[in-house]
């Protein structure tokens, strides 16, 4: 299945190369000397960057490996590693403290998670921003234990709290939360409190931002009630499979007669709904194997029926959108938040498309669907829509193309106006903050009177040129001059290679190269594209959590969970180290068919 890949940035780099280009590398060993401290310090970051075990460093096999490469190497303690660990946070912290102070605007996300071993809660706070290099950058900043009751106001204190900690309380451009109860209660609070302050952008219009994949997977759920049970059988007849290796066997001899040369079954995960899909698809390669394969085994009582199969290719086909929208959405590649809305778009169209189907079990599975569509993308969503508009491929022509399959002729009207002005408006607050400094950045520009002077005596007299100006100044009618807004949207839109269809396109290094053009737009523009319409980066920390939380350490304090997980990320982020997802329950089961 192929998946677009526009506008994907990694949140970390992909290899060494690419890490933090400020760091220098220090080796324990200069000038015939070996630096116990500067290894200490390195073995440090390798623990916290893969979330090993303090107790590592005391394994003989570990010892007698660095031993052996460095006769100098003297053996440490777990105690001494996670002193120097967290060393290392506090250093860590120093710096992306320094970082963020040179940040002007900063997105959020947050979430709750319990740890089973601890039986306690903590809140995750990632921060989401564009730094100096036009890169796009996510850092957790807290990993803090949050006591009950935890109510709205009880998550808004604790991230008042962490965001005081780090002092950017004035730089919240978004918040992006789930959609749970109490986070709206938070959200409430804390635009209260910042527009007590007039620190929201726009009245605080854009400032709450719903999980798009929270969104999705709520419809999709939805629609899944109605065919759990063909689910189960699918999964109860993999798993059947896998039980024996006679069975397998077997299964392995039938597909070499049907000559399939698909050699994987895949068992669901059943914490994700798209591994389910990864399932059904699969699946159905070997539908004729498994109805073979119920009639020679009396005891495969379970296997779908004609009729079941057939509603499993109508699920495919619907949860097919689903799940390309859900893998841009939610992969492990950070994409900016022009492509939402494009996203959306193509369910819309789908259900659509679908809900006065002649088939009663598609229009029935739809019209559950589309209640939850209708329920939150009911609404102009204002966010996805100004971050399309920023998109020089396509700017209003989104908005034209999108709004009439998601409302009425008049509605969609009234919320491109509404988009259309609430850009304009976004701007007017962004040249009221920057326009000095963008001035000062791009140089003063020559006084009226430069060039018109005729110099008597050192100093300039007056010409009739000047007075020409003068007057013809006096005419000027204000603000006939474009906004850099109306400049950008007049312009045509901006056309990529036909060869790659867009697929490469990279929309910040586009704003990046017209930050002269477009000095305050710019700034907007990149604000505006770093805001994560998903919280799956504060999500996948718990994968972390996790496994540093295991029942082996639950006697972990809070304070050095926090140091394990918001150093590990730092340390990824300064070495340019990918992480690697290691929870096997997160992941659907590979199983190989044994053809010889």
């Amino acid at each position: 299945m192929n998946q677009r890949q526009q506008n994907m940035l990694n949140f970390l780099p992909s290899n060494l190369n690419d890490g933090d280009p400020s760091f220098k590398f220090v080796s324990a060993l200069h000038d015939e000397k070996f630096d116990m401290m500067v290894m200490r310090e390195g073995i440090a970051h390798w623990i916290l960057m893969h979330e090993h075990a303090f107790s590592i460093v005391e394994e003989e096999g570990f010892n007698l490996m660095l031993k052996r490469g460095i006769p100098q190497w003297t053996s440490v303690s777990r105690y001494t590693i996670r002193t120097d660990s967290f060393k290392v946070y506090e250093a860590e912290k120093k710096k992306l403290k320094d970082l963020l102070n040179n940040v002007e605007k900063i997105s959020l996300t947050t979430d709750l998670w319990r740890s089973k071993p601890q039986k306690i809660k903590y809140m995750v706070l990632t921060a989401h921003f564009v730094d100096k290099n036009w890169k796009l950058q996510k850092r957790v900043l807290n990993f803090v234990h949050i006591p009950p009751p935890r109510k709205g106001k009880d998550i808004a204190n604790c991230i008042f709290k962490c965001l005081k900690e780090w002092d950017i309380e004035s730089k919240v451009f978004t918040v992006s939360l789930d959609n749970a109860s109490a986070n709206d209660s938070c959200i409430n609070i804390i635009k209260d409190t910042f527009s007590l302050t007039k620190r929201l952008i726009c009245g605080g219009k854009l400032f709450h931002v719903r999980c798009c994949a929270h969104i999705l997977n709520i419809m999709v759920q939805h629609g899944l009630k109605q065919v759990k049970t063909i689910v189960k059988n699918v999964h109860d007849t993999v798993d059947y499979l896998n039980g024996s290796e006679h069975r397998l066997k077997k299964f392995a001899e039938i597909v070499q007669q049907f000559n399939l040369k698909e050699r994987r079954l895949i068992l669901e995960c059943k914490t994700r709904w798209n591994s389910t899909f990864d399932m059904l698809v699969c699946a159905l390669k070997f539908k004729e194997v498994f109805s073979r394969l119920a009639l020679e085994d009396s005891d495969y009582v379970f296997c779908p029926s004609v009729d079941d199969w057939d509603k499993i290719e109508k699920l495919v086909d619907i949860l097919e959108v689903f799940y390309e929208a859900t893998m841009i959405i939610s992969g492990s590649e950070y994409p900016t938040s022009n492509l939402f809305l494009g996203e959306v778009y193509r369910v819309k169209r789908m259900l659509y498309s679908k809900c006065d189907s002649s088939d009663v079990f598609v229009k029935e599975m739809v019209k559950n669907i589309k209640e939850r569509f209708d329920k939150y993308w009911g609404e102009c969503n204002l966010l996805m829509s100004i971050a399309v508009v920023l998109d020089p491929q396509i700017k209003l022509q989104s908005l034209e193309i999108v709004f009439p399959t998601m409302f009425s002729a008049d509605v969609a009207r009234e919320n491109i106006h509404k988009v259309k002005s609430t850009l304009y408006e976004l701007y007017d607050e962004y040249v009221h903050l920057y326009s000095y400094s963008t001035t000062r950045q791009c140089g003063s520009t020559t006084s009226a009177s430069d060039g018109v002077g005729v110099s008597i005596g050192g100093g300039k007299r007056k010409t009739g040129m000047f007075e020409l100006i003068q007057v013809a100044r006096s005419q000027d009618i204000p603000g006939v001059r474009k906004s850099e807004t109306e400049s950008y949207l007049e312009q045509r839109c901006f056309v990529v290679g036909s060869e790659d269809h867009g697929a490469s396109f990279d929309i910040l290094g586009w704003w990046k190269d017209r930050t002269s053009e477009f000095p305050i737009l710019s700034r907007l523009a990149a604000d505006i594209l770093a805001v994560p319409i998903t919280t799956v980066a504060s999500e996948t920390t718990f994968n972390a959590g996790s496994r540093v939380i295991d029942p082996y350490r639950s006697s972990l304090s809070p304070e050095t969970v926090q140091m394990l997980i918001c150093t590990g990320d730092w340390c990824r982020s300064l070495h340019g180290v990918n992480r690697k997802n290691k929870d096997k329950a997160e992941q659907p089961k590979e199983i190989i068919i044994p053809i010889e």
